[in-house]
């Protein structure tokens, strides 16, 4: 019964929404001014059949990672992503945990700056969503990559530049603000997982964190070597989503130099979908 409530509660939703209201093109006649399977599917990042299945209710215990992503992709509100976690047989997360929650409004914000890169991180710095001129700009991430702070300490491809003494102060702040993070949300598993997972392979991770700062990851200009288009340098803006402790992300540059110039370019030729986050 509940995996039929659930199957109702996606197609009622998918109906509701149109193209346009999720930052889709409507793409010609339809026979339903509502979502499509394969719609939702991308911006969820789960696969149209697996959508079909738990519509029909033939899939069984979706996980909160799934779960998650629908809410997501189905701009929901809080009070209905929690419903939506209750039919699927799961706890809603509660405020002990860093919430993954991108609220209707970000979601919005997003969907309006196509010009600017912006992506939107977790507390813990995982990569929630980003818009296609971010991807474009920064290139597209999978797996642990996504975490900001893991991709700083164990993963070289990166294309942000650096100097010796600039990048010691980038991750000494990463590591500061994710030990505040670990002091607000004592009970989240994953975080903890993932903070005992860097201390192993980052022994400069495990020095940082031994120090025992705390803090916030602040707002500063950074040059990014595009692999295409060359440098750009460009101011990097930090806000946060008073409520979930949300971090958006938000590259800008200085009217009519260079570096607008090949952000404008970028934006031409080098976007591609939105980007979310693939549950696993």
């Amino acid at each position: 019964m509940a995996r039929t409530e659930l199957g109702e509660f996606l197609r009622r939703w998918r109906d509701k929404l149109s193209p346009e209201a999720v930052g889709l093109p409507a793409g010609g006649r339809r026979r339903a001014a509502g979502l499509r399977r394969e719609e939702l599917a991308m911006l969820a990042g789960i696969s149209a059949d697996y959508i079909m299945r738990l519509e029909q209710g033939r899939a069984d215990n979706p996980s909160a990672q799934v779960v998650e992503a629908l809410a997501r992709a189905l701009r929901l509100a809080e009070d209905e992503r929690a419903h939506l976690f209750r039919l699927a047989g799961l706890a809603p997360p509660g405020p002990d945990t860093v919430s993954e929650h991108v609220t209707p409004g970000v979601q919005r914000m997003l969907d309006r700056l196509t010009g600017t890169p912006v992506a939107v991180f977790d507390a813990a710095w995982n990569q929630l969503l980003a818009n296609p001129l971010y991807t474009a700009l920064l290139g597209e991430r999978h797996g642990k990559s996504r975490n900001a702070v893991w991709r700083n300490f164990c993963d070289p491809d990166n294309r942000i530049r650096h100097t010796p003494e600039s990048l010691a102060d980038f991750q000494a702040a990463q590591v500061a603000d994710l030990r505040r993070t670990a002091s607000l949300y004592p009970a989240d598993r994953r975080l903890h997982r993932l903070i005992a997972e860097l201390r192993t392979e980052s022994p400069l991770f495990d020095d940082l964190w031994r120090s025992g700062a705390v803090g916030q990851h602040q707002s500063a200009r950074k040059t990014i070597d595009h692999p295409q288009l060359g440098a750009l340098t460009l101011d990097c803006d930090i806000l946060a989503a008073i409520g979930n402790d949300l971090r958006i992300m938000i590259y800008t540059a200085q009217p009519g130099t260079p570096d607008a110039e090949r952000l404008t370019l970028l934006s031409i030729t080098g976007t591609q979908p939105l980007t979310p986050a693939t549950p696993t």
